[in-house]
């Protein structure tokens, strides 16, 4: 078990999969790496992306679980067992598996969202095998008693009340996007509700365990300076020893028709900068038809994504209303994904005041193609940023694992820069006009008490 603040810094996060890059160049597409796949005979999955450049490799194992699959009751499971799987086993006790990790120099870390729990290491060329021998102990050795359980809830318990109950903004999202996705499991909060949390004991985490951690649920992505031999025989050295179980069916969850915008007012005291909060429940990579997605990726860019986007210039150059501007698209869910708007007032701007501007800057994108130039410099931008990925080692893997969590494939990953620069101004005005709808939308702002 690493230390606490560690354990605490595991917070639930969705890896934001292509991250823009304030390019004003234009980029072309470079060739992607060569991608080899096979699986072994226990159903792993397995995903190697050679990268000779320095002698170190990337382990990235993608549990096909999230928050999605919490029980009933039980919201933040998914979350919790994450923290669990750094509470040791029988022959790795307490935190010596971070502990052998950082021996060899390397680091780890994990992380779980509502679709899938990721575990990595980074680690020289020769810990490899190793990296795969921890893991592969702790996919069917877990220490799962009272004392490990009790102790680990206490500490999501602590992490709930440090990133999400004493930050006034994280509890807004938590409450909009409840809202928005109504008895959907993404309204659900990844970390869990307080409550539930607390209802968590050895035999929810064990059936938990049996029913998911297994082989044949899970991804193994390996990036780094290796062959698709050398990673094929560790692999089944040490993930081919893990027997195969039945896994639990995974809930085809239906997504509530809305009839209506939302909105909430929530006001606090110990908010000291106001905020508004627009959130769009709209199709993802993996419902869309092909295409759409991709134009939700270039509208989020021009309209928030950076300093040259539609809102910032207007609001925060020119009309001096805003602070900061932000606009997102999260598109990479096997569900409904994510349109959001955050934007906050300078002092003295009423969050009415700041709406309507919002509004202003927004419809004409509605009615209207945006500008040639502008949607080259959007597609420039998306396509620079997918290419400095590369430079990353765990940027590659996070992308191949993320797409293959929720159903895509690599060909997907590799063509995304090329469909991206396929987009149309009117695939861009289609897209803000089939998915920006009120009826679709959660409204929340976020004021200051009165003393």
């Amino acid at each position: 078990m690493k230390s606490l603040l560690n354990a605490l810094s595991r917070i639930a996060v969705c890896v934001v999969f292509f991250a823009a890059c304030a390019a004003n160049t234009r980029a072309a597409p470079a060739n992607p790496p060569r991608v080899f796949q096979f699986v072994l005979q226990n159903g792993l999955q397995v995903v190697v992306v050679p990268d000779h450049r320095a002698p170190v490799a990337t382990q990235m194992l993608w549990f096909k679980v999230g928050a999605v699959d919490d029980p009933p009751g039980t919201s933040g499971l998914a979350h919790f067992f994450e923290h669990m799987m750094f509470r040791g086993t029988k022959s790795q006790p307490g935190d010596d598996f971070s502990q052998t990790i950082a021996r060899g120099g390397g680091d780890d870390n994990a992380f779980t969202t509502h679709d899938y729990t990721v575990f990595h290491e980074q680690i020289a060329k020769d810990q490899l095998r190793l990296a795969m021998h921890l893991e592969a102990d702790r996919m069917a050795n877990l220490d799962l008693s009272d004392a490990a359980v009790g102790t680990e809830r206490d500490v999501v318990l602590a992490e709930r009340r440090m990133r999400i109950d004493n930050d006034p903004e994280a509890l807004t999202q938590e409450q909009a996007e409840a809202a928005l996705y109504l008895s959907h499991p993404y309204g659900r909060p990844v970390i869990g509700w307080a409550d539930e949390i607390r209802h968590i004991g050895r035999a929810e985490a064990d059936n938990f365990y049996r029913r998911h951690y297994a082989p044949n649920n899970a991804i193994l992505i390996v990036a780094g300076d290796v062959t698709v031999d050398e990673v094929r025989a560790d692999a089944e050295a040490e993930y081919g020893q893990v027997s195969s179980h039945e896994l639990a069916v995974r809930c085809d969850c239906a997504q509530p028709p809305r009839l209506g915008e939302t909105r909430l007012a929530i006001a606090r005291k110990d908010v000291k900068v106001p905020m508004f909060l627009r959130l769009y429940r709209v199709e993802s990579y993996a419902e869309a038809a092909p295409g759409r997605a991709e134009s939700l990726e270039v509208l989020a860019k021009l309209l928030g994504g950076d300093a040259t986007s539609a809102l910032y210039r207007r609001l925060v150059v020119e009309r001096r209303l805003a602070t900061d501007v932000g606009a997102y698209y999260d598109g990479y869910t096997r569900d409904a994904g994510e349109f959001g708007f955050t934007v906050h007032p300078r002092p003295g701007v009423s969050l009415e005041t700041l709406e309507r501007a919002i509004d202003e800057v927004v419809a004409p994108y509605l009615r209207r193609a945006p500008s040639k130039a502008e949607l080259a410099r959007a597609k420039t931008q998306l396509v620079a940023g997918a290419t400095f990925r590369r430079d990353s080692q765990f940027e590659m893997a996070s992308a191949y694992g993320q797409a293959l969590a929720i159903g895509l494939t690599v060909f997907d990953v590799q063509q995304w820069p090329q469909r991206i620069q396929a987009v149309t101004r009117e695939d861009v005005l289609k897209a803000a006009s089939a998915s920006l709808v009120k009826a679709e939308s959660v409204t929340a702002t976020l004021m200051p008490a009165a003393q």
